[in-house]
């Protein structure tokens, strides 16, 4: 007797799809490809797609099945789903599905993204109003029927990583302080890979900083005694994982550029810190933060000598052209420290958001 044979790939496991649009998320299906049948292809043109805070981006992806260059079968809907994945790739984040007219965005992506759809196979992912916080690795996973496949694209970020303490000192903040400090000085906490970049770019910094993967690490550049030994190689140092809620570092930050005007303000008299507050106010303004004066620093070169007060309390200038008594041996955000808010007098630096 002849005997068939058939191989057959099962992969993830899924439920049958279901036509309203509130199974899109739910839906599963078991993935059953034959062998030397049509096999789905997923393709991302480019693997990185670099933008910036405000703009606008498209993150190609499109489908084909081997050796034809047509989209898909016909036969089965096309379901197309994008999602992001976490720093320790342990979990995904949904950001959109497609399944016919069916439609869903999640989260702070509702409303910014949408299906590219210039032909019949392209799944690209346009986001529109990038923010800080849509820095990542996407996926884009393409079903039809029994066959799936995915790529994976990433999105980089034009901006700055810059080194935060807070009024307490160096090593006061757990995990989820540091991400709130990052958060109130317009910017995120950041990740090993926006660290890595800063590094190769000349950052040198001694104190270790969270990371948003839960890592510990800190960039050096001119390697010395204090910083693990004048005899070690340049490199961003690993203190390791540690407790989120009881260990307490610095935080690296990352920002990108801003809409709005970024400016000191010309005043008549030197200020204390509420009465910066409410120069800026007074201005149509608001005191600008410590992100805000690092974009402008590093994107805008923007330059001034005069020290002033900025939101976390803490007095800086941003020094773009080193000359004397003004950071003569490097471009910087110098920092003044965090004086008496009462009593010290500085100048001060306004932000102005643009509508």
């Amino acid at each position: 007797m002849k005997s068939l044979l058939f191989l057959v790939l099962i992969s993830v496991c899924w439920a049958e799809p279901h036509p309203d649009n509130s199974s899109l998320e739910h839906e599963r299906i078991i993935h059953v490809q034959a062998e030397n049948g049509p096999r789905l292809l997923v393709v991302a043109e480019q693997a990185k797609i670099f933008s910036h805070r405000g703009g606008n981006v498209t993150l190609p992806c499109k489908f084909y099945h081997e050796h034809t260059s047509t989209a898909g079968s016909g036969i089965h809907k096309i379901r197309v789903k994008w999602t992001k994945l976490t720093s320790d790739y342990l979990k995904e984040v949904d950001v959109f599905v497609a399944m016919g007219h069916h439609r869903k965005s999640y989260g702070n992506y509702q409303g910014r993204v949408f299906l590219r759809e210039s032909s019949e196979n392209d799944a690209s992912l346009i986001i529109t109003n990038i923010i800080l916080e849509d820095y990542g690795r996407y996926k884009c996973e393409v079903i039809e029927g029994l066959e799936d496949d995915t790529a994976v694209v990433a999105l980089n970020l034009e901006g700055i990583v810059f080194p935060y303490s807070p009024r307490l000192g160096r090593y006061n903040l757990n995990f989820h302080e540091a991400q709130r400090a990052c958060l109130d000085q317009d910017s995120v906490i950041a990740s090993f890979d926006q660290l890595y970049d800063a590094w190769r770019s000349g950052l040198d910094w001694c104190n270790a900083g969270w990371l948003s993967d839960g890592s510990v690490q800190y960039p050096i550049t001119k390697p010395r005694e204090p910083c693990g030994g004048k005899n070690t190689v340049p490199g961003v140092r690993n203190y390791g994982f540690w407790d989120k809620d009881k260990s307490r570092y610095d935080v690296f930050c990352f920002t990108s550029n801003f809409n709005g005007r970024f400016y000191y303000l010309i005043h008549p008299t030197k200020l204390t810190y509420d009465e910066a507050i409410q120069a800026c106010l007074k201005d149509g303004s608001q005191i600008a933060k410590v992100g805000q004066i690092f974009a402008a620093w590093k994107l805008l070169g923007y330059d001034r000598c005069d020290a002033g007060w900025l939101a976390d309390g803490s007095v800086r200038y941003p020094i773009s052209r080193p000359r004397k008594r003004c950071s003569p041996n490097e471009a910087a955000v110098r920092f003044v420290g965090f004086p008496d808010k009462k009593h010290k007098l500085y100048g001060v630096y306004c932000f102005r958001a643009y509508n």
